[in-house]
């Protein structure tokens, strides 16, 4: 009978557990074996190591361009974002010296009683120079508009409301791309390893995290996710399968009140990703652990998303 309960006993614990035959009070670090570098799914930063290649449908990107603006890297932006406001001063500054080429006031303007569309336009280097006065709403009062211009009140109306539809969309890319949730995460500190070790009587995966600012992050949820390349019954190969790791999903332990370090738990038990997983397996295999945390920052109210990857396993 006690030999037959051993057994049993046995059979509930994980498989780096049962092969070794390694006593659950105890904890073993995993011997730093050298592997050859690899491509990360995700980086430490959070950023997803994806490429797309062979997109035939490059249009889409160009249906959602704010997005598609946001995402560009910051010597991209700023390219654009200075490219757009100088092509549309020149754009406008062209046209207003259209006007006052059709209209005489470049040959007419030094003479008496003459009154141009706009006084003191008599290049197109002024002509530029209006425009931008315009839009940017200067006004230094030595290029203005005159009310026998009806062609140049109308364009006027235009330059003003198309100059506010730029200013909205280029300041508010800016903007965006300044808030953007990944800067909150500096101050999001991850732990650099994952423990797995015993904990009330149970074999836990456990990290930490915490937070350095005062402003704290309300709401926040946390999940996980194990990355690894799987093959199915069928026999087909799955090269990045996700399977959830569940840190307290079911019970509310996921929802964190994040004013001091947490510890984050994963218990090991038979629906763990972990279980069928030997201690030489955990050595040799390649996966990534992804951990997700999601919440409210307190300072600014907007929506933040933090990710970390891979720590290194101790047992």
């Amino acid at each position: 009978m006690g030999q037959a309960g051993d057994e049993q006993q046995v059979k509930k614990l994980p498989k780096h557990l049962r092969e070794a035959q390694i006593s659950t009070d105890r904890t073993h670090l995993i011997a730093d074996t050298a592997k050859k570098p690899r491509q990360r799914y995700v980086q430490k930063d959070g950023k997803c190591n994806v490429h797309h290649g062979n997109v035939q449908e490059t249009y889409r990107y160009l249906s959602d361009l704010f997005t598609t603006l946001v995402d560009l890297r910051w010597r991209l932006s700023f390219f654009i974002f200075t490219l757009v406001y100088v092509l549309n001063w020149l754009f406008f500054g062209f046209l207003w010296w259209l006007i006052a080429l059709v209209r005489g006031d470049l040959l007419h303007a030094d003479e008496e009683g003459w009154t141009p569309c706009v006084e003191n336009l008599n290049s197109f280097v002024s002509a530029f120079l209006f425009s931008i006065e315009t839009e940017t709403t200067i006004g230094y009062g030595y290029r203005v508009i005159t009310e026998k211009c009806p062609e140049g009140i109308i364009l006027l109306l235009v330059q003003a409301i198309l100059g506010s539809i730029v200013n909205a969309m280029m300041v508010g890319c800016m903007f965006v791309k300044i808030s953007q949730p990944k800067n909150r995460a500096e101050t999001l500190m991850f732990s650099h390893k994952a423990v797995i070790s015993v904990r009330d009587n149970k074999l836990c995966l456990m990290f930490r995290v915490g937070d350095l600012r005062s402003s704290h992050i309300v709401e926040a949820s946390i999940r996980a996710k194990l990355i690894r390349s799987e093959q199915t019954k069928e026999g087909e190969f799955i090269p990045l399968n996700q399977t959830d790791i569940n840190i307290g999903f079911d019970t509310g332990d996921d929802r964190l009140f994040l004013v001091s370090p947490l510890i984050i738990s994963h218990e090991i038990n038979e629906k763990s990703p972990f279980w069928e997983m030997s201690q030489a397996q955990m050595e040799k295999e390649e996966f990534e652990i992804v951990v997700i945390l999601e919440g409210m920052v307190e300072a600014t109210g907007n929506p933040s998303i933090i990710m970390l990857l891979q720590p290194q396993l101790v047992m």
